[in-house]
């Protein structure tokens, strides 16, 4: 006898029936536990309602949530209550150093990791590397007050003149307070001074698509596979923990975070005074125009285009810094 097709309709009962018995099963959980001791862990990472939380013996715990405790993110750091081995519940998100968001097209902002130190810049020759967008990034960084440096990548591919060009377009940035390293991580080249610059640090990799972030990955953590496979197993997110924000160990000491979401990224919520406290070289000169509401194009008396005519404030940063204020929302100047 063939099997009788479901209609639309039944198809939708039964996936609803589902859905209200994995809420319930949920619930149900979550009750529990209520009279278990808690403990401390770390987030390494979160699809959805499901976290792999590392608890303080290193073992990694598949967890739920609890509602209207804020939304966990990779590298938050939370109590959490077992259930049953293995598995558990956040109750809490301990308070945060930092917290990294990425604007969404409809001008929100999604949380995506959280207790930050440091954030590398990945750049390359190819593709061509973007002043604009590097500003951005290091904006952000000195915003959230954390450590920015910038790490060049595909450093096989610079000849003479390849060197010359990133010298003019990006010499200047060692000097404000930049770090500039050449690597390679296909050929693994030059990344001693940059595993010593993460060590002791929880640091993010951010930069455009192509730049060869996922190979610096592979290069820093060479048994990558085994603990994608470890968090896979453990925490029931399965391939999930390969698009997903995840904190990973670094043998040589300190933190990665690896987010693939991390390729772009635009200014939200912040006016032109906060702007500009995101150059750290601009700060000498802030709160110093003739007039307080100076916006910095043409104004007489303003300490930022005399420090750019005087060379303290390289041409192309004070550029990036009007074309940012120009794209705020309600600025117009």
């Amino acid at each position: 006898m063939a099997r009788r097709r479901l209609t639309d309709r039944q198809q939708e009962r039964i996936e609803s029936i589902q859905k209200r018995r994995r809420q319930q099963a949920e619930r149900q959980t979550i009750e529990t536990v209520a009279d278990r001791e808690t403990q401390e862990g770390r987030v390494l990472t979160r699809h959805g309602k499901n976290l792999a939380v590392m608890s303080q013996d290193g073992v990694l715990h598949h967890c739920l949530t609890r509602q209207n405790i804020g939304e966990p993110v990779c590298g938050d750091r939370v109590v959490w209550q077992p259930t049953e081995p293995g598995q558990g519940v956040v109750t809490a998100i301990l308070d945060r150093v930092s917290l990294l968001s990425r604007p969404t097209f409809n001008s929100t902002e999604k949380p995506l990791a959280a207790n930050i130190t440091q954030l590398v810049v990945v750049i390359a020759p190819e593709p061509n590397p973007s002043q604009y967008l590097l500003d951005q990034y290091l904006v952000a960084a000195e915003l959230l007050r954390i450590r920015a440096l910038i790490a060049v990548n595909k450093s096989d591919l610079l000849d003479s003149r390849g060197l010359a060009e990133l010298d003019q377009g990006f010499g200047h940035y060692p000097a404000i307070g930049y770090p500039l390293l050449q690597i390679s991580a296909r050929f693994e080249r030059g990344l001693a001074p940059l595993i010593r610059e993460l060590r002791g640090q929880t640091t993010i990799l951010v930069g455009q698509s192509g730049v060869g972030k996922s190979s610096l990955v592979n290069a820093l953590l060479p048994n990558i596979d085994i603990l994608v496979g470890q968090l896979s197993a453990t925490s029931g997110l399965g391939t999930h923990t390969t698009s997903a924000t995840t904190l990973y160990r670094l043998p040589q000491g300190g933190e990665l975070i690896d987010s693939p979401g991390v390729r772009s990224f635009r200014l939200t919520r912040l006016d032109k005074a906060g702007l500009a406290r995101g150059f750290k070289e601009f700060l000498p000169f802030v709160g110093r125009c003739r007039f307080s509401n100076c916006g910095h194009n043409h104004e007489p008396g303003c300490a930022l285009i005399a420090a750019r005519e005087q060379g303290l404030v390289h041409p192309a940063r004070f550029a990036n810094f009007l074309h940012m204020a120009q794209q705020l929302r309600g600025d117009r100047g």
